[in-house]
């Protein structure tokens, strides 16, 4: 009897002996792990639907030559869907981890939607271990050895960070902590190699010990978790590069993999410098978990560094996942309007109100995409039409409301932004598709190439397309 439910890998559906099988449904888990061309093995079958599982916040496919990389190959195919302005489906519940150590990645990397499954009380283990808050059990483990080039010429290592992971880990170890339990992540296969053989051959405990506990890179545990993680960051020079750490999903990656506990151990002075490892590192300080000398007398990190700055972007909605091609729309109207009035100059920030759940753009079943056509089509019209920002317009005053420039469904987002922008032109002006400015015409085609629209995300694949939609609209 033929099986309801056939397993494979993505390149193994190719395989011929299911050249005869037709199937109703293709379901892709870890599709944003997989590349575009291995994600349509499987739907070349031929199906009727296809469902992604997967989290395009985290690391997606692995791609090791970097002429493949530049031209796309590492962008995903959910993540693609989500560019084009299908909105995901979010499980917002997670049974994993701690809710302390949740909320950082919640409110960073997933807009505040996270749920949290599993109660303090169910993620509590009553060991004797120095967690600075015992209601709280994490810590960011300030240290200030330099990074060295690894043994390969092409990774980086840290000895200090080697040495304190040592201290750490035998601290566990002698408290009781199952060694299969514990996990050693690091960005730098560099990095990793040594922690191995430093824990191996200078660890004070039996070395069979330290051979049970898993060390690997970031990468590596992806869709992993142990009871306790410790992260070693690595990076610290003088010239404040951080390298991979620069990539927030990897951050995000290396935060959620721990159930009971997370150590962070890296040089505030040299992660500072780059916004987001900024803001985690005010995470820990405002819960005084910032902390630096002995495991078993851990005072305060005294150093002072500024608050975090966001990355300046035009994109209006833009967070730090924009700058990987992230949805922006899928801010939630708080934390829009907070990076909205967050950027000195941004031509948006006086558009705040915009965002304000009570207007009329929210009444769109098309939601994000709604919002940030609105938004666009506001600017566009304060913009082009030469009032400047004393003017407060809305999406009512625009004519937008019920209009076909925020009805786009299946749409992307450039088009909804050169649609909703025409409408504004044409409303300001009285004239379709053209605006007057300073006595001078702007023809939809002369909008469409104005910088404005590079600025909120509108990029060249899509002005064809674009252009079309609003030719298509007079």
């Amino acid at each position: 009897m033929a099986a309801d439910v056939v397993c494979c890998t993505c390149v193994t559906a190719g395989d011929a002996r299911l050249e005869r099988l037709s199937f109703h449904s293709v379901l892709i888990d870890e599709s944003t792990q997989a590349t575009e061309p291995e994600c349509l093995i499987p739907l070349m079958v031929g199906c009727r639907q296809v469902v992604l599982v997967g989290d395009h916040c985290q690391l997606g496919p692995v791609i090791t030559c970097k002429k493949a990389a530049s031209a796309g190959l590492t962008q995903s195919l959910f993540e693609r869907f989500v560019l084009l302005g299908i909105r995901p489906i979010r499980l917002q519940v997670q049974y994993r981890m701690h809710p302390a150590l949740s909320a950082f990645p919640s409110n960073v990397f997933y807009e505040g939607s996270l749920q949290n499954g599993v109660t303090a009380e169910d993620r509590c283990k009553k060991i004797d271990f120095p967690w600075p808050n015992p209601d709280r059990p994490m810590f960011f483990y300030c240290t200030s050895g330099q990074e060295e080039i690894s043994g390969n010429g092409v990774s980086y290592l840290n000895r200090t960070e080697a040495a304190t992971v040592e201290k750490i880990v035998t601290k566990m170890l002698k408290i009781g902590v199952h060694p299969n339990t514990i996990g050693v992540i690091t960005p730098y296969e560099g990095q990793r190699a040594y922690l191995a053989h430093y824990l191996h051959y200078s660890g004070s405990l039996n070395a069979k010990l330290y051979q049970e506990i898993e060390i690997a890179s970031v990468d590596a545990f992806q869709g992993r978790e142990k009871d306790y993680i410790i992260l070693s960051c690595v990076r610290a020079n003088e010239n404040q590069g951080i390298g991979f750490l620069n990539d927030p999903r990897r951050l995000n990656v290396a935060l959620t993999r721990a159930r009971y506990g997370l150590i962070v151990v890296g040089n505030p002075k040299a992660l500072c410098k780059q916004p987001l490892w900024n803001q985690l590192l005010h995470f820990y300080r405002d819960q005084h978990l910032l902390v630096e000398g002995p495991l078993n007398n851990l005072g305060e990190y005294m150093l002072q560094f500024p608050r975090p700055k966001v990355p300046y972007t035009f994109k209006p909605g833009g967070h730090y996942l924009a700058q990987l091609s992230a949805n922006p729309a899928l801010l939630n109207s708080s934390q829009l309007n907070g990076q909205l009035n967050t950027h000195p100059g941004n031509q948006f920030n006086y558009l705040s109100h915009v965002s304000n759940p009570s207007q009329p753009c929210f009444d769109n079943p098309n939601g994000p995409t709604a919002l940030v056509a609105a938004m666009a089509a506001a600017a566009a019209a304060a913009y082009f039409g030469g009032s400047g920002s004393n003017t407060r317009p809305n999406v009512s005053t625009l004519g937008l409301h019920g209009s076909s420039a925020l009805n786009q469904p299946g749409a992307s987002h450039a088009a909804a932004y050169a649609v909703a922008a025409a409408a504004a032109a044409q409303h300001q002006s009285s004239q379709p598709y053209s605006s007057q400015t300073n006595g001078s015409s702007h023809s939809m085609h002369q909008l469409l190439n104005q910088s404005l629209f590079d600025q909120v995300g509108y990029i060249g694949p899509n002005r064809q397309y674009a252009e079309a939609n609003a030719s298509s609209s007079k």
